[in-house]
């Protein structure tokens, strides 16, 4: 494939951060908390690809690996000629599976993304080390390429979710997710998840925190805020607030918080927004649930999903599992 990747947009507006209103919703929660998308402007998607090269951040290197040893046989296991990932990123997780995939069947890869600049630099990648891969980026949310998908298909499909993003949202979140790729896939397609499973929360909290002499979990939880006053004619002081991840045991996930260091009040003017912090006060700007994966077989079951293949990493307790549609 010469020149850069095709890019569609298809969302309709490409200014995906521009309706607040589920950012208002979101904020007047107990704790505050900034929905996942907002982090993800082209700086954010940056600096997420930073945390993944932090020596703590065991995730991105266990699924690779994971990749590595099983794509054949998860290639195999997937057979379908069309494979939409969501929230795609950089893509390095998927090309060693998109390579075994076209050694065995005409492939084309449906990246879906709010960053463009991520959508055409990660396709271009996969272009030159796996050329007979077709891509076809698919700049927008995730609703949005699904109903791209819904609307375009000519073949079968697999949807994938990769480095653990299931985990990425509220329960409620979760399941309206589910909810919406269910209803793209037809019976007989499948849908390719991984998964952090439950460990200790040391192992944890460690992962999701930074390391001596490395600061991208908190500038990626920081630049949050920076997105939110850019968009929303907002004054949050930066240095009013200090990052920090914790294992929330009662709802299986880790949270990353910003602190407010002081009284003080912040305002989205866009939003008609004001927010007074106290000392100690907390933003949640992500959330990481972790599954037990006989719960996450049951949950699956529910939406119509039919449990196949996993591949699981035991020092880790991380999985790939396949599921298909009834």
């Amino acid at each position: 494939m010469g020149g850069a990747t095709a890019v569609e947009a298809v969302d309709g507006d490409t200014d995906f951060w521009a309706d607040g209103d589920c950012l208002r919703s979101a904020l007047r929660e107990a704790p505050p908390r900034i929905p996942p998308h907002f982090g993800y402007d082209d700086l954010g998607s940056q600096l997420f690809e930073e945390i993944t090269e932090l020596p703590n951040y065991y995730l991105t290197r266990v699924e690779d690996r994971l990749m590595r040893r099983h794509a054949s046989a998860i290639a195999d296991a997937v057979g379908t000629p069309w494979v939409a990932e969501l929230g795609s990123g950089s893509g390095k997780k998927t090309r060693v599976l998109l390579a075994a995939c076209a050694a065995r069947r005409d492939t084309a890869y449906l990246p879906i993304d709010v960053s463009h600049e991520m959508l055409v630099s990660s396709g271009d990648a996969l272009a030159t080390e796996c050329p007979e891969v077709v891509v076809r980026g698919l700049w927008g949310r995730y609703e949005a390429g699904l109903e791209w998908i819904r609307r375009e298909r000519t073949s079968a499909v697999t949807a994938m979710l990769l480095g653990s993003t299931l985990g990425n949202a509220t329960a409620a979140e979760r399941r309206a997710l589910i909810a919406e790729i269910v209803r793209t896939l037809a019976p007989g397609d499948r849908f390719l998840v991984s998964a952090d499973l439950i460990k200790p929360a040391d192992i944890l909290e460690r992962c999701y925190n930074d390391p001596p002499g490395h600061s991208a979990f908190a500038r990626f939880r920081l630049n949050h805020l920076t997105h939110l006053n850019r968009r929303f004619d907002g004054d949050f002081a930066l240095d009013q607030f200090w990052a920090e991840a914790h294992f929330n045991e009662r709802i299986q996930a880790v949270e990353g918080h910003l602190h407010a260091t002081s009284e003080h009040v912040a305002r989205l003017r866009a939003l008609g927004l004001s927010m007074a912090f106290r000392a100690g006060d907390v933003i949640n700007v992500g959330i990481s649930a972790k599954f037990d994966p006989v719960r996450l077989a049951d949950e699956m079951r529910e939406f119509g999903l039919v449990p196949g293949s996993c591949w699981t990493d035991e020092r880790w307790r991380y999985g790939i599992f396949l599921f298909h549609r009834r």
